[in-house]
């Protein structure tokens, strides 16, 4: 089930050829966690790359005691703390479960060794990097360009299957609205 997912995801962003593909899947490792796993902290260095086949993950920061959302990530997509996982330096943020979830993950160093055996996997990462980076620009824009409307009505367009998956406060939090607002604007949607 999970396997084939991953290989129709990489297949849809870069075409690999298939004894290499299915060498790469096979390094890949089977996991199944419960809901509020923490998979990252802050000042770890992310060991991992993960494929979620089932569920959702947040990465947030925390301020003062009060987390920040920052991302979502949930079937089908890669996922980790980015940042500190290509680096491999501490990271600033956490990454946890906020479902019970069923993923593949990828040791860094077996994610290295294929990357400079195979300049398929490397384009494929390079491809996924680049559609990443677009993500975050476009994020930023909104965060800095958008009101608080608009961040709620573009959300809804984009992502409202999250709605099922993250509490009010956690979208809330990622699309920077104040909580009273959020709910107003979902009351307002519904009604």
């Amino acid at each position: 089930m999970g396997s084939a997912n991953l290989k129709e995801f990489i297949n849809n962003i870069h075409h690999i050829n298939q004894d290499v593909l299915d060498e790469y899947i096979n390094q890949w490792v089977y996991k199944k966690v419960s809901k509020k796993t923490l998979l990252t902290s802050a000042g770890q260095t992310e060991r991992f790359i993960y494929f979620i086949v089932k569920g959702a993950c947040k990465s947030y920061y925390l301020n003062n005691g009060k987390e920040h959302v920052m991302f979502f990530g949930y079937e089908p997509s890669f996922c980790g703390v980015i940042e500190s996982f290509l680096t491999q330096t501490p990271s600033k943020y956490y990454l946890e479960t906020i479902s019970d979830c069923v993923f593949y993950r990828l040791p860094y160093s077996v994610h290295e060794e294929y990357l400079k055996k195979h300049r398929e996997i490397e384009r494929l990462f390079r491809i996924s990097t680049e559609q990443f980076l677009v993500g975050i620009i476009e994020r930023h824009h909104e965060l800095m360009a958008l009101s608080a409307k608009a961040r709620f009505l573009n959300f809804m367009d984009r992502s409202p299957h999250l709605l099922r998956i993250a509490s009010q406060k956690d979208i809330a939090s990622y699309l920077r609205i104040d909580p009273t607002n959020f709910s107003k604007f979902m009351n307002s949607e519904q009604g």
